[in-house]
């Protein structure tokens, strides 16, 4: 069918042209960004090397200046005797400033009891070198440190045998210029440091040096943004905004008409476009099967929804759910829950009499979800139960449970178990444990604790396998609380796990409380916890207060 209501060509124009305009745009942000960050890592980059290579060369240039000085004589200077070598010394300090274009260059005797103070040896002065109005100091002239940082250095010097020290001042306050100040050792002839020399060099050399480097990035930016743009506006043209609007009419004329229409065919080698093309295409043709089969595929999904929710309906009617389960009896009470993940889930609770004298308590965790996961969980339940029926101790039932299951087990299914028996009128509660979670105990005016009992193989996992049993003595106000993973592994957005700590907070949150609130206290610290995070584990737990005989 060939397609109707072109629209004009000026509108196509436009749309072309506001597509070009957002795409090569977006390169040119791109460009610049790339730009600006190459510009801004090489910078900081050639100023870190600059700066190492100027405080390297000030050193070698200010060790070069100590040669000249004796270090034996600067007592004898500092006692007033200026002798011709002190003259000497000094010119050769003045000649070797000025020809190597620095500030200054002094020689000091720091006091070494504190480092703050110290004396001038030498001062040669270069004001030429960076405009500066620097006097000359005086042979004696005594002066404070300057700051703690100068202190550091000093001692570094004489104590820490540093071969040179740097202080850089790219901001000053006393008039003065950005400058480097670099320390190396005067050393007697006995190895010994006996002063300081200073050389003060001014830094414009480094701003001097980044400058043309700025300006060639920027211009090197510029420039092939430029011609980056104007390649990118022939090859877009041509090849991406001509064919992404032959794709946008017929989207467009698509969704008005509903029918099929002309194939776009093979409008761009971009492999991108040209695969967005056959998709419009193909989508078209599925659109159409789509509407013609939605009404079937309606009516199967509620089909579906409703034989789900009477299959949910019939795992909640095979665990107990009627509370209070033994009105009749005072000496306990016992409450649990199963919340799947899915309609229907894995994990399983039961309780049950087994005679006038003795409660079986179980909770399970299948692997999987789902249906499969509940069909393997209602035929270990019902094995579990018929085993426990008939007065075996839980060891024996557990064993007896995995023979029959790893039996028949093509799936290789399996199913996590902890079973206690309770014998109601002393308050010894039997115990062995497949695989699952450690149960949690109260005793009566204490707090909840793990209880770390003895923990077998997964049931259905492999044949043979004999469980152990373990006893504890419960008194009147003892509890026993036990649950599936779900609930310490129940997960908020930020994939954090709720974890053992705050289970056993949550519950030591009701440690007098019914078991039937102390579910539900540790149910909404989950959900708390969790907010709108998605369940992904089913989440089962039983509680169990021992009140004694009646």
């Amino acid at each position: 069918m060939a397609r109707k209501d072109k629209k004009p060509e000026g509108k196509k124009y436009s749309f072309r042209i506001s597509m070009a305009f957002n795409i090569i745009s977006a390169i040119v942000v791109m460009l610049i960004l790339f730009g600006l960050v190459s510009c801004i890592m090489g910078y900081i980059n050639f100023a870190d090397a600059m700066k190492d290579e100027y405080e390297t060369s000030t050193y070698h240039m200010a060790d070069t200046a100590a040669i000249l000085v004796n270090g034996d004589d600067l007592d004898e200077y500092l006692a007033g005797n200026k002798t011709v070598d002190y003259t000497k010394s000094r010119d050769y300090l003045s000649t070797y400033c000025r020809r190597i274009y620095v500030s200054l260059i002094y020689v000091i005797k720091v006091d070494r009891s504190d480092y703050g103070s110290f004396e001038s040896i030498f001062n040669v002065v270069n004001n030429e070198v960076d405009n500066t109005e620097y006097t000359p100091w005086e042979l004696g002239y005594k002066r404070n440190t300057t700051n703690d940082e100068y202190r550091a250095k000093y001692k570094a010097i004489y104590e820490e045998g540093s071969p040179y020290e740097t202080i850089y001042r790219f901001k000053t306050t006393d008039g003065q210029h950005p400058h480097i100040t670099t320390m190396v050792p005067v050393k007697n002839i006995d190895g010994e440091i006996v002063a300081i020399l200073c050389m003060q060099r001014p830094i414009s050399e480094l701003y001097d040096a980044r400058k043309p480097y700025i300006r060639s990035m920027i211009i090197s930016t510029i420039l092939l943004a430029l011609a980056a743009s104007s390649i990118a506006v022939v090859i877009l043209r041509r090849q991406v905004v001509k064919p992404v609007r032959k794709v946008s009419d017929e989207a467009v004329r698509f969704a008005r008409e509903n029918t099929l229409g002309e194939s776009l065919g093979d409008i761009s080698r971009i492999k991108e476009i040209f695969n967005l093309a056959s998709s419009i295409d193909t989508m078209e043709k599925d659109m159409i099967n789509y509407v013609k089969n939605l009404t079937e595929v309606t009516a199967e999904k509620e089909r579906i929804h409703t034989e789900m929710s009477l299959a949910t309906r019939i795992q909640a009617d095979m665990l107990p759910n009627v509370f209070p389960a033994f009105p009749d009896r005072s000496e306990f009470d016992v409450y649990a829950s199963m919340d799947p993940a899915k309609e229907v889930g894995g994990d399983f609770y039961d309780f049950f009499l087994v005679d006038a004298d003795h409660l079986c308590m179980v909770m399970a965790d299948v692997s999987g979800k789902g249906v499969p996961a509940a069909l393997f969980m209602m035929a270990s339940k019902v094995i579990l139960k018929n085993n426990a029926m008939m007065g075996k101790a839980p060891a024996t039932i557990l064993s007896e449970t995995n023979a029959a299951i790893c039996a028949n087990n093509r799936e290789e299914m399996f199913v996590t178990v902890w079973m206690g028996i309770l014998e109601i009128s002393t308050g010894t509660l039997i115990m062995a444990n497949a695989g699952h979670e450690y149960p949690i105990l109260k005793k009566a005016g204490g707090q909840f604790e793990v209880f770390k009992d003895k923990h077998g193989f997964v049931i259905g996992g492999m044949a043979g396998i004999k469980y152990k049993e373990c006893s504890v003595q419960l008194e009147p106000g003892d509890k026993l609380f036990v649950y599936t993973d779900g609930v310490p592994e129940a997960t908020n957005s930020e994939n954090e796990l709720f974890g053992m700590e705050r289970t056993i907070s949550a519950l030591n949150e009701c440690t007098d409380a019914s078991p039937e609130d102390v579910l539900k206290g540790v149910r909404s610290a989950v959900d708390s916890f969790v907010k709108d995070a998605e369940q992904f584990d089913d989440l089962t737990m039983l509680c169990m207060e021992y009140h004694g005989k009646a």
